[in-house]
């Protein structure tokens, strides 16, 4: 069977050669786990595989893009069960892969946390939000208030359990808050530093947004669209030298970014470290090891927040993890960054190129992982976008010339198609200093 698609990309973000026997043979061995021995019908499904990746005008997939429309098309057509072995297999070659989201204990590398997605999932369906049905019923009930708050306390407990390990290494003077854009890094990092300077550590910040090159030295595209998620946009030999400085105990003059001008403005802020401090940093390229290279590795520790959402239609697939920051970040940008929720959306291709690149490449590094998926955010984000995505997707559709903008977006309008929308007066029962707060405004952390 010849295919419109050539290439798939693979978790490193490397690009390789396209070949739907890989497919076939995933088929035939999770069909095979349960004892089927059809190899025509696992052709057969394969090539419906490739029809409806070439259906949604991926030309080139992810990894997890086929894995997932392999899950659909064995639903679909009436395999229930090799879906599940498929599934199976496709977490066991996870754990034979290892190490690409790991947490470290003592030297020894973990693989992809899948304790603490298991942990997400069972806490989810003991709460009845592991569906969307079920999240729905909390929705129309008088008791979302409850969910909220065990939600809430259950990812405070996470940042316990982090800064307990931080203080455990030992050595550590400095500490790097990670993640993809919109998982919550910057609630993460104001929180944990709370709790690690109540238990006597003293932090000092540094602010890496101020480190942006000047905006002509950035790359743009046809749609004159400015990439600011790759690393090579900051001034990484400035940040080294910084770094260098501070740890060596000299006083640097960090540099002020004008996102407005598009400018950076050398020699504005002061700021130094004593002996006994520990530098932190908030980043999305925090993993990116020329960031942080001038540093000894043993005296770094990296702490990783992911969106871990465990939640699905009744007999469905998981929602996308970069579904939900796809969201979070169209509200938050268009509440509190001037950027228009279509924006945000054309733009999302950055995102994911610079994260399959800059940050998927390097999570074996990640010391500690907190999942930043909030189990009730769904009904709120929708109160916020729903209005104007049918609209936004149409655009994009008519325009002709993003068809990946036009997919995501059609994707969260069906997500979203299935869920309730919160209402104001449920809103306004979500804490001040809630995760949640980040995106939808009403915060009392000071951004």
């Amino acid at each position: 069977m010849s295919s419109k698609i050539r290439h798939i990309i693979k978790r490193t973000g490397n690009r390789s050669e396209f070949d739907i026997a890989r497919i076939q043979v995933a088929i035939y061995k999770a069909a095979a786990a349960i004892g089927g021995k059809d190899r025509a019908k696992a052709d057969r499904l394969a090539e419906l595989v490739v029809k409806e990746l070439e259906a949604s005008g991926l030309t080139e997939p992810s990894v997890e893009d086929v894995q997932d429309t392999v899950e659909r098309v064995l639903i679909h057509e009436g395999h229930a069960a090799t879906a599940k072995s498929y599934i199976l297999y496709r977490f066991e070659r996870h754990r034979m892969r290892g190490g690409e989201l790991g947490t470290r204990h003592g030297g020894r590398q973990e693989t992809i946390p899948w304790k603490l997605l298991w942990r997400t999932l069972v806490w989810n369906q003991d709460h009845d939000c592991d569906t969307l049905e079920g999240l729905n019923r909390w929705v129309q009930g008088s008791r979302l208030v409850e969910l909220m708050r065990e939600a809430d306390e259950e990812y405070e407990r996470q940042l316990d359990a982090t800064a307990d390990a931080v203080l455990n290494r030992g050595g550590v003077r400095l500490l790097v808050i990670a993640g993809p854009s919109s998982s919550g890094k910057t609630t993460t990092t104001m929180k944990l530093a709370e709790r690690l300077a109540i238990r006597g550590c003293r932090l000092v910040t540094m602010n890496l947004d101020n480190y942006f090159r000047h905006l002509e030295l950035h790359p743009r595209d046809g749609f004159g669209d400015y990439d600011y998620e790759t690393p090579e946009a900051m001034d990484l030999p400035l940040i080294n030298r910084h770094l260098e400085q501070l740890f060596a105990g000299q006083a640097v003059m960090m540099p002020r970014y004008d996102f407005v001008e598009g400018r950076q403005h050398l020699n504005q802020t002061a700021l130094e470290m004593g002996r006994d401090d520990v530098l932190l940093l908030d980043t999305l390229h925090g993993l990116y090891p020329p960031l942080t290279q001038a540093i000894p590795r043993d005296q770094k520790f990296f702490v990783y927040i992911e969106t871990f959402a465990q939640v699905r239609p009744v007999g469905g697939a998981f929602m996308k993890w970069t579904d939900l920051r796809l969201m979070r970040r169209m509200v938050r940008d268009a509440a509190f960054r001037g950027h228009s929720p279509g924006a945000t959306l054309g733009h999302w291709h950055y995102v994911r190129r610079g994260e399959m690149k800059h940050i998927i490449p390097h999570l074996s590094s990640v010391d500690f992982i907190i999942n930043g998926a909030i189990p009730y955010e769904l009904p709120f984000l929708k109160r916020h976008i729903m209005p104007y995505l049918s609209g936004i997707v149409d655009s994009y559709r008519l325009d002709g010339r993003r068809h990946d903008a036009v997919v995501r977006g059609e994707r969260l309008v069906e997500l979203l198609s299935r869920v309730d929308s919160a209402s104001p007066d449920q809103e306004r029962e979500v804490g001040a200093r809630a995760l949640l707060r980040e995106f939808v405004g009403g915060s009392q952390l000071k951004y």
